[in-house]
């Protein structure tokens, strides 16, 4: 029996355009409803917690959408290379484990220097970030 891949490729791509139709039209909602929630009732300090949080979720969703991208223009292909593409990983950390193995592009430097310019050592420290916010949370 021949394999249908074709309907497999169709229905990931249905489920893709509902989540993209869901985040585009519900997602600002969310946003704002919790900026007001938090400001009215004076918790401030966990929208920094919150901001983080939407960071790295778009981070780690800029690491799958663009992993060829970013995989043929920043990286040096060898048998160190650490490829994006992991859905639980950032871009940062990406970057930083080919800091660690010299697996880097010019253009892979580049934003790695910019990067530890706005926040020293964010590669290196986006690693381990998760287990760090969670000590540090607990």
């Amino acid at each position: 029996m021949k394999k249908n891949t074709s309907l497999g490729l169709l229905k990931s791509f249905i489920l893709f355009c509902i989540a993209l139709i869901l985040l585009i039209t519900t997602a600002p909602l969310g946003f704002i409803y919790a900026l007001v929630r938090q400001l009215l009732f004076e918790k401030v300090k966990s929208l920094t917690i919150f901001f983080t949080e939407i960071a790295l979720v778009l981070d780690e969703a800029g690491n799958v959408v663009m992993q060829h991208l970013l995989n043929d223009t920043l990286l040096i292909k060898n048998h160190n290379t650490y490829y994006f593409g992991n859905k639980k990983e950032t871009i940062s950390s990406v970057i930083g484990k080919n800091a660690l193995t010299n697996t880097l592009s010019g253009l892979g430097k580049g934003l790695n220097a910019l990067l530890n310019f706005i926040d020293k050592n964010h590669s290196f420290n986006s690693i381990i970030y998760d287990v760090k916010f969670w000590k540090e949370n607990n």
